[in-house]
Formats: structure tokens, sequence, C-alpha cells
């Protein structure tokens, strides 16, 4: 099991939207940057477990966490020329865009601000507070996980 970090506008999709969907899940698209795209074809896995961060908002903040149930999907919405993330480049027989499954596990009752994690020194290092890093997917390491877990409860 790997830990990773989605990151999400809560005013475009929020993790009460995902809290909402827990019955079946909610396919993760719509991600169009090629580092993260091959971070969900290659390397996102059922069972893995994901942190998930409100970016572009008033306060910054790991929200909740969810659960892969089902990996390496094509994003459908790459070839419908109605949906937002569209891609009149991507063909049903060579798709760019992929998405995982993921299904809601908790709501942390009390969001981890952004500028509280970047005061921990234990968590050093992680991907998210490294400057300039912008992927809206990026693993984070176990012992980072397993902190942010005993930080949150």
């Amino acid at each position: 099991m790997n830990y990773w970090l989605f990151k999400t506008e809560p005013d475009a999709f929020s993790i009460d939207d995902l809290a909402n969907k827990k019955s079946k899940g909610e396919l993760w698209d719509g991600v169009r940057n090629y580092q993260a795209r091959n971070l969900l074809r290659d390397e996102v896995k059922k069972g893995d477990e994901v942190f998930i961060y409100h970016s572009s908002c008033k306060v910054p903040a790991l929200v909740g966490i969810a659960s892969v149930i089902k990996d390496h999907q094509i994003d459908d919405t790459q070839f419908d020329p109605s949906a937002k993330y569209y891609d009149p480049k991507s063909t049903p027989e060579n798709p760019r865009w992929y998405a995982v499954t993921i299904k809601h596990k908790k709501t942390f009752k009390e969001p981890l601000p952004l500028k509280d994690m970047k005061q921990n020194p234990e968590l050093a290092g992680m991907k998210l507070l490294q400057k300039g890093n912008r992927l809206s997917v990026m693993p984070v390491d176990k012992s980072h996980g397993d902190l942010l877990l005993k930080l949150l409860g």
C-alpha cells in the first residue's frame, strides 16, 4: 500500500462531494498533466490510500482520506467533445489520459492547513512542501503518510 496526495479545488470538487459518493466511489478524471497522468496510469494501485488536499482556496489544507478502489482506467472525458476535459488529439485507439476510482474513507474533523505542515520539521522533504511543486497527483512517502495520519487522528 502506498500513500498519495490528490489536489482538488473545493469549489470544483470537494471532500464533501466525494463523501456523498461513498457507495460507489468516484472516478478521479480530468488530470491533464503528463507527470500526474503517468502516476495515475503506472503507479497508483487499488488499495492505496489518498490524502485529499483542497487547493486554490482561502486555507489550503489536507481535508480527508480516500482509498483507490480501481486503478488504471482510461479517462473517457478525453473523447467527448462536450466535456470540459476533451482532448481532440486523443483517440480510443491511442488514449492519452487515465484515471482511477477512489472511495471516501474519512473527512478529518480538523483540516491540516498547508502553513502548519510547512512548520513541522518532520514533514520536511514532503513533495507538497517543496517549492514549485504544482502536480495534482503526487506520492507521499510512507513516513510522511504515517505521520499525517497520526497528526490528523
